[in-house]
């Protein structure tokens, strides 16, 4: 499964998720694409944009009253948790497990999470007057 942006697949008609989901979506080619020495300030970079997002959301979801929003952060701290223990995996010099996840894991979850919980959030967001 490639991770590249699909426009038709991804977006989702909110600008702020579209945006941040795009810049996930850059993140994670960028990290396949790299090279060893480069990988583990890329895979920082890449749990900062994951927080500052879910971050975002939660705000979004807050401010919306969003009904789903328990669930869906539950979602997004078990990711998050996720990716920092994989972290500590990389520090202890385990770089293929952790490209592993990269390329296959981390894609399959997105895709999954995006069209289950988030293109309900946008649902949510747009029926919301401006």
């Amino acid at each position: 499964m490639s991770p590249m942006w699909n426009a038709s697949r991804h977006t989702l008609g909110v600008s702020e998720l579209d945006q941040a989901h795009q810049e996930f979506i850059d993140l994670v080619t960028k990290l396949i694409e790299s090279g060893d020495e480069e990988f583990p300030a890329l895979y920082g970079t890449l749990i900062n944009h994951t927080r500052a997002h879910f971050n975002e959301e939660g705000l979004l979801m807050r401010q919306s009253k969003y009904p789903g929003l328990a669930m869906h952060e539950g979602e997004h701290h078990r990711v998050l948790g996720e990716l920092q223990q994989l972290n500590r995996t990389l520090k202890r010099g385990h770089l293929p497990l952790v490209r592993a996840f990269v390329k296959q894991g981390l894609p399959e979850w997105f895709d999954t999470h995006l069209a289950m919980m988030d293109g309900a959030l946008a649902a949510h967001l747009k029926k919301i007057p401006a």
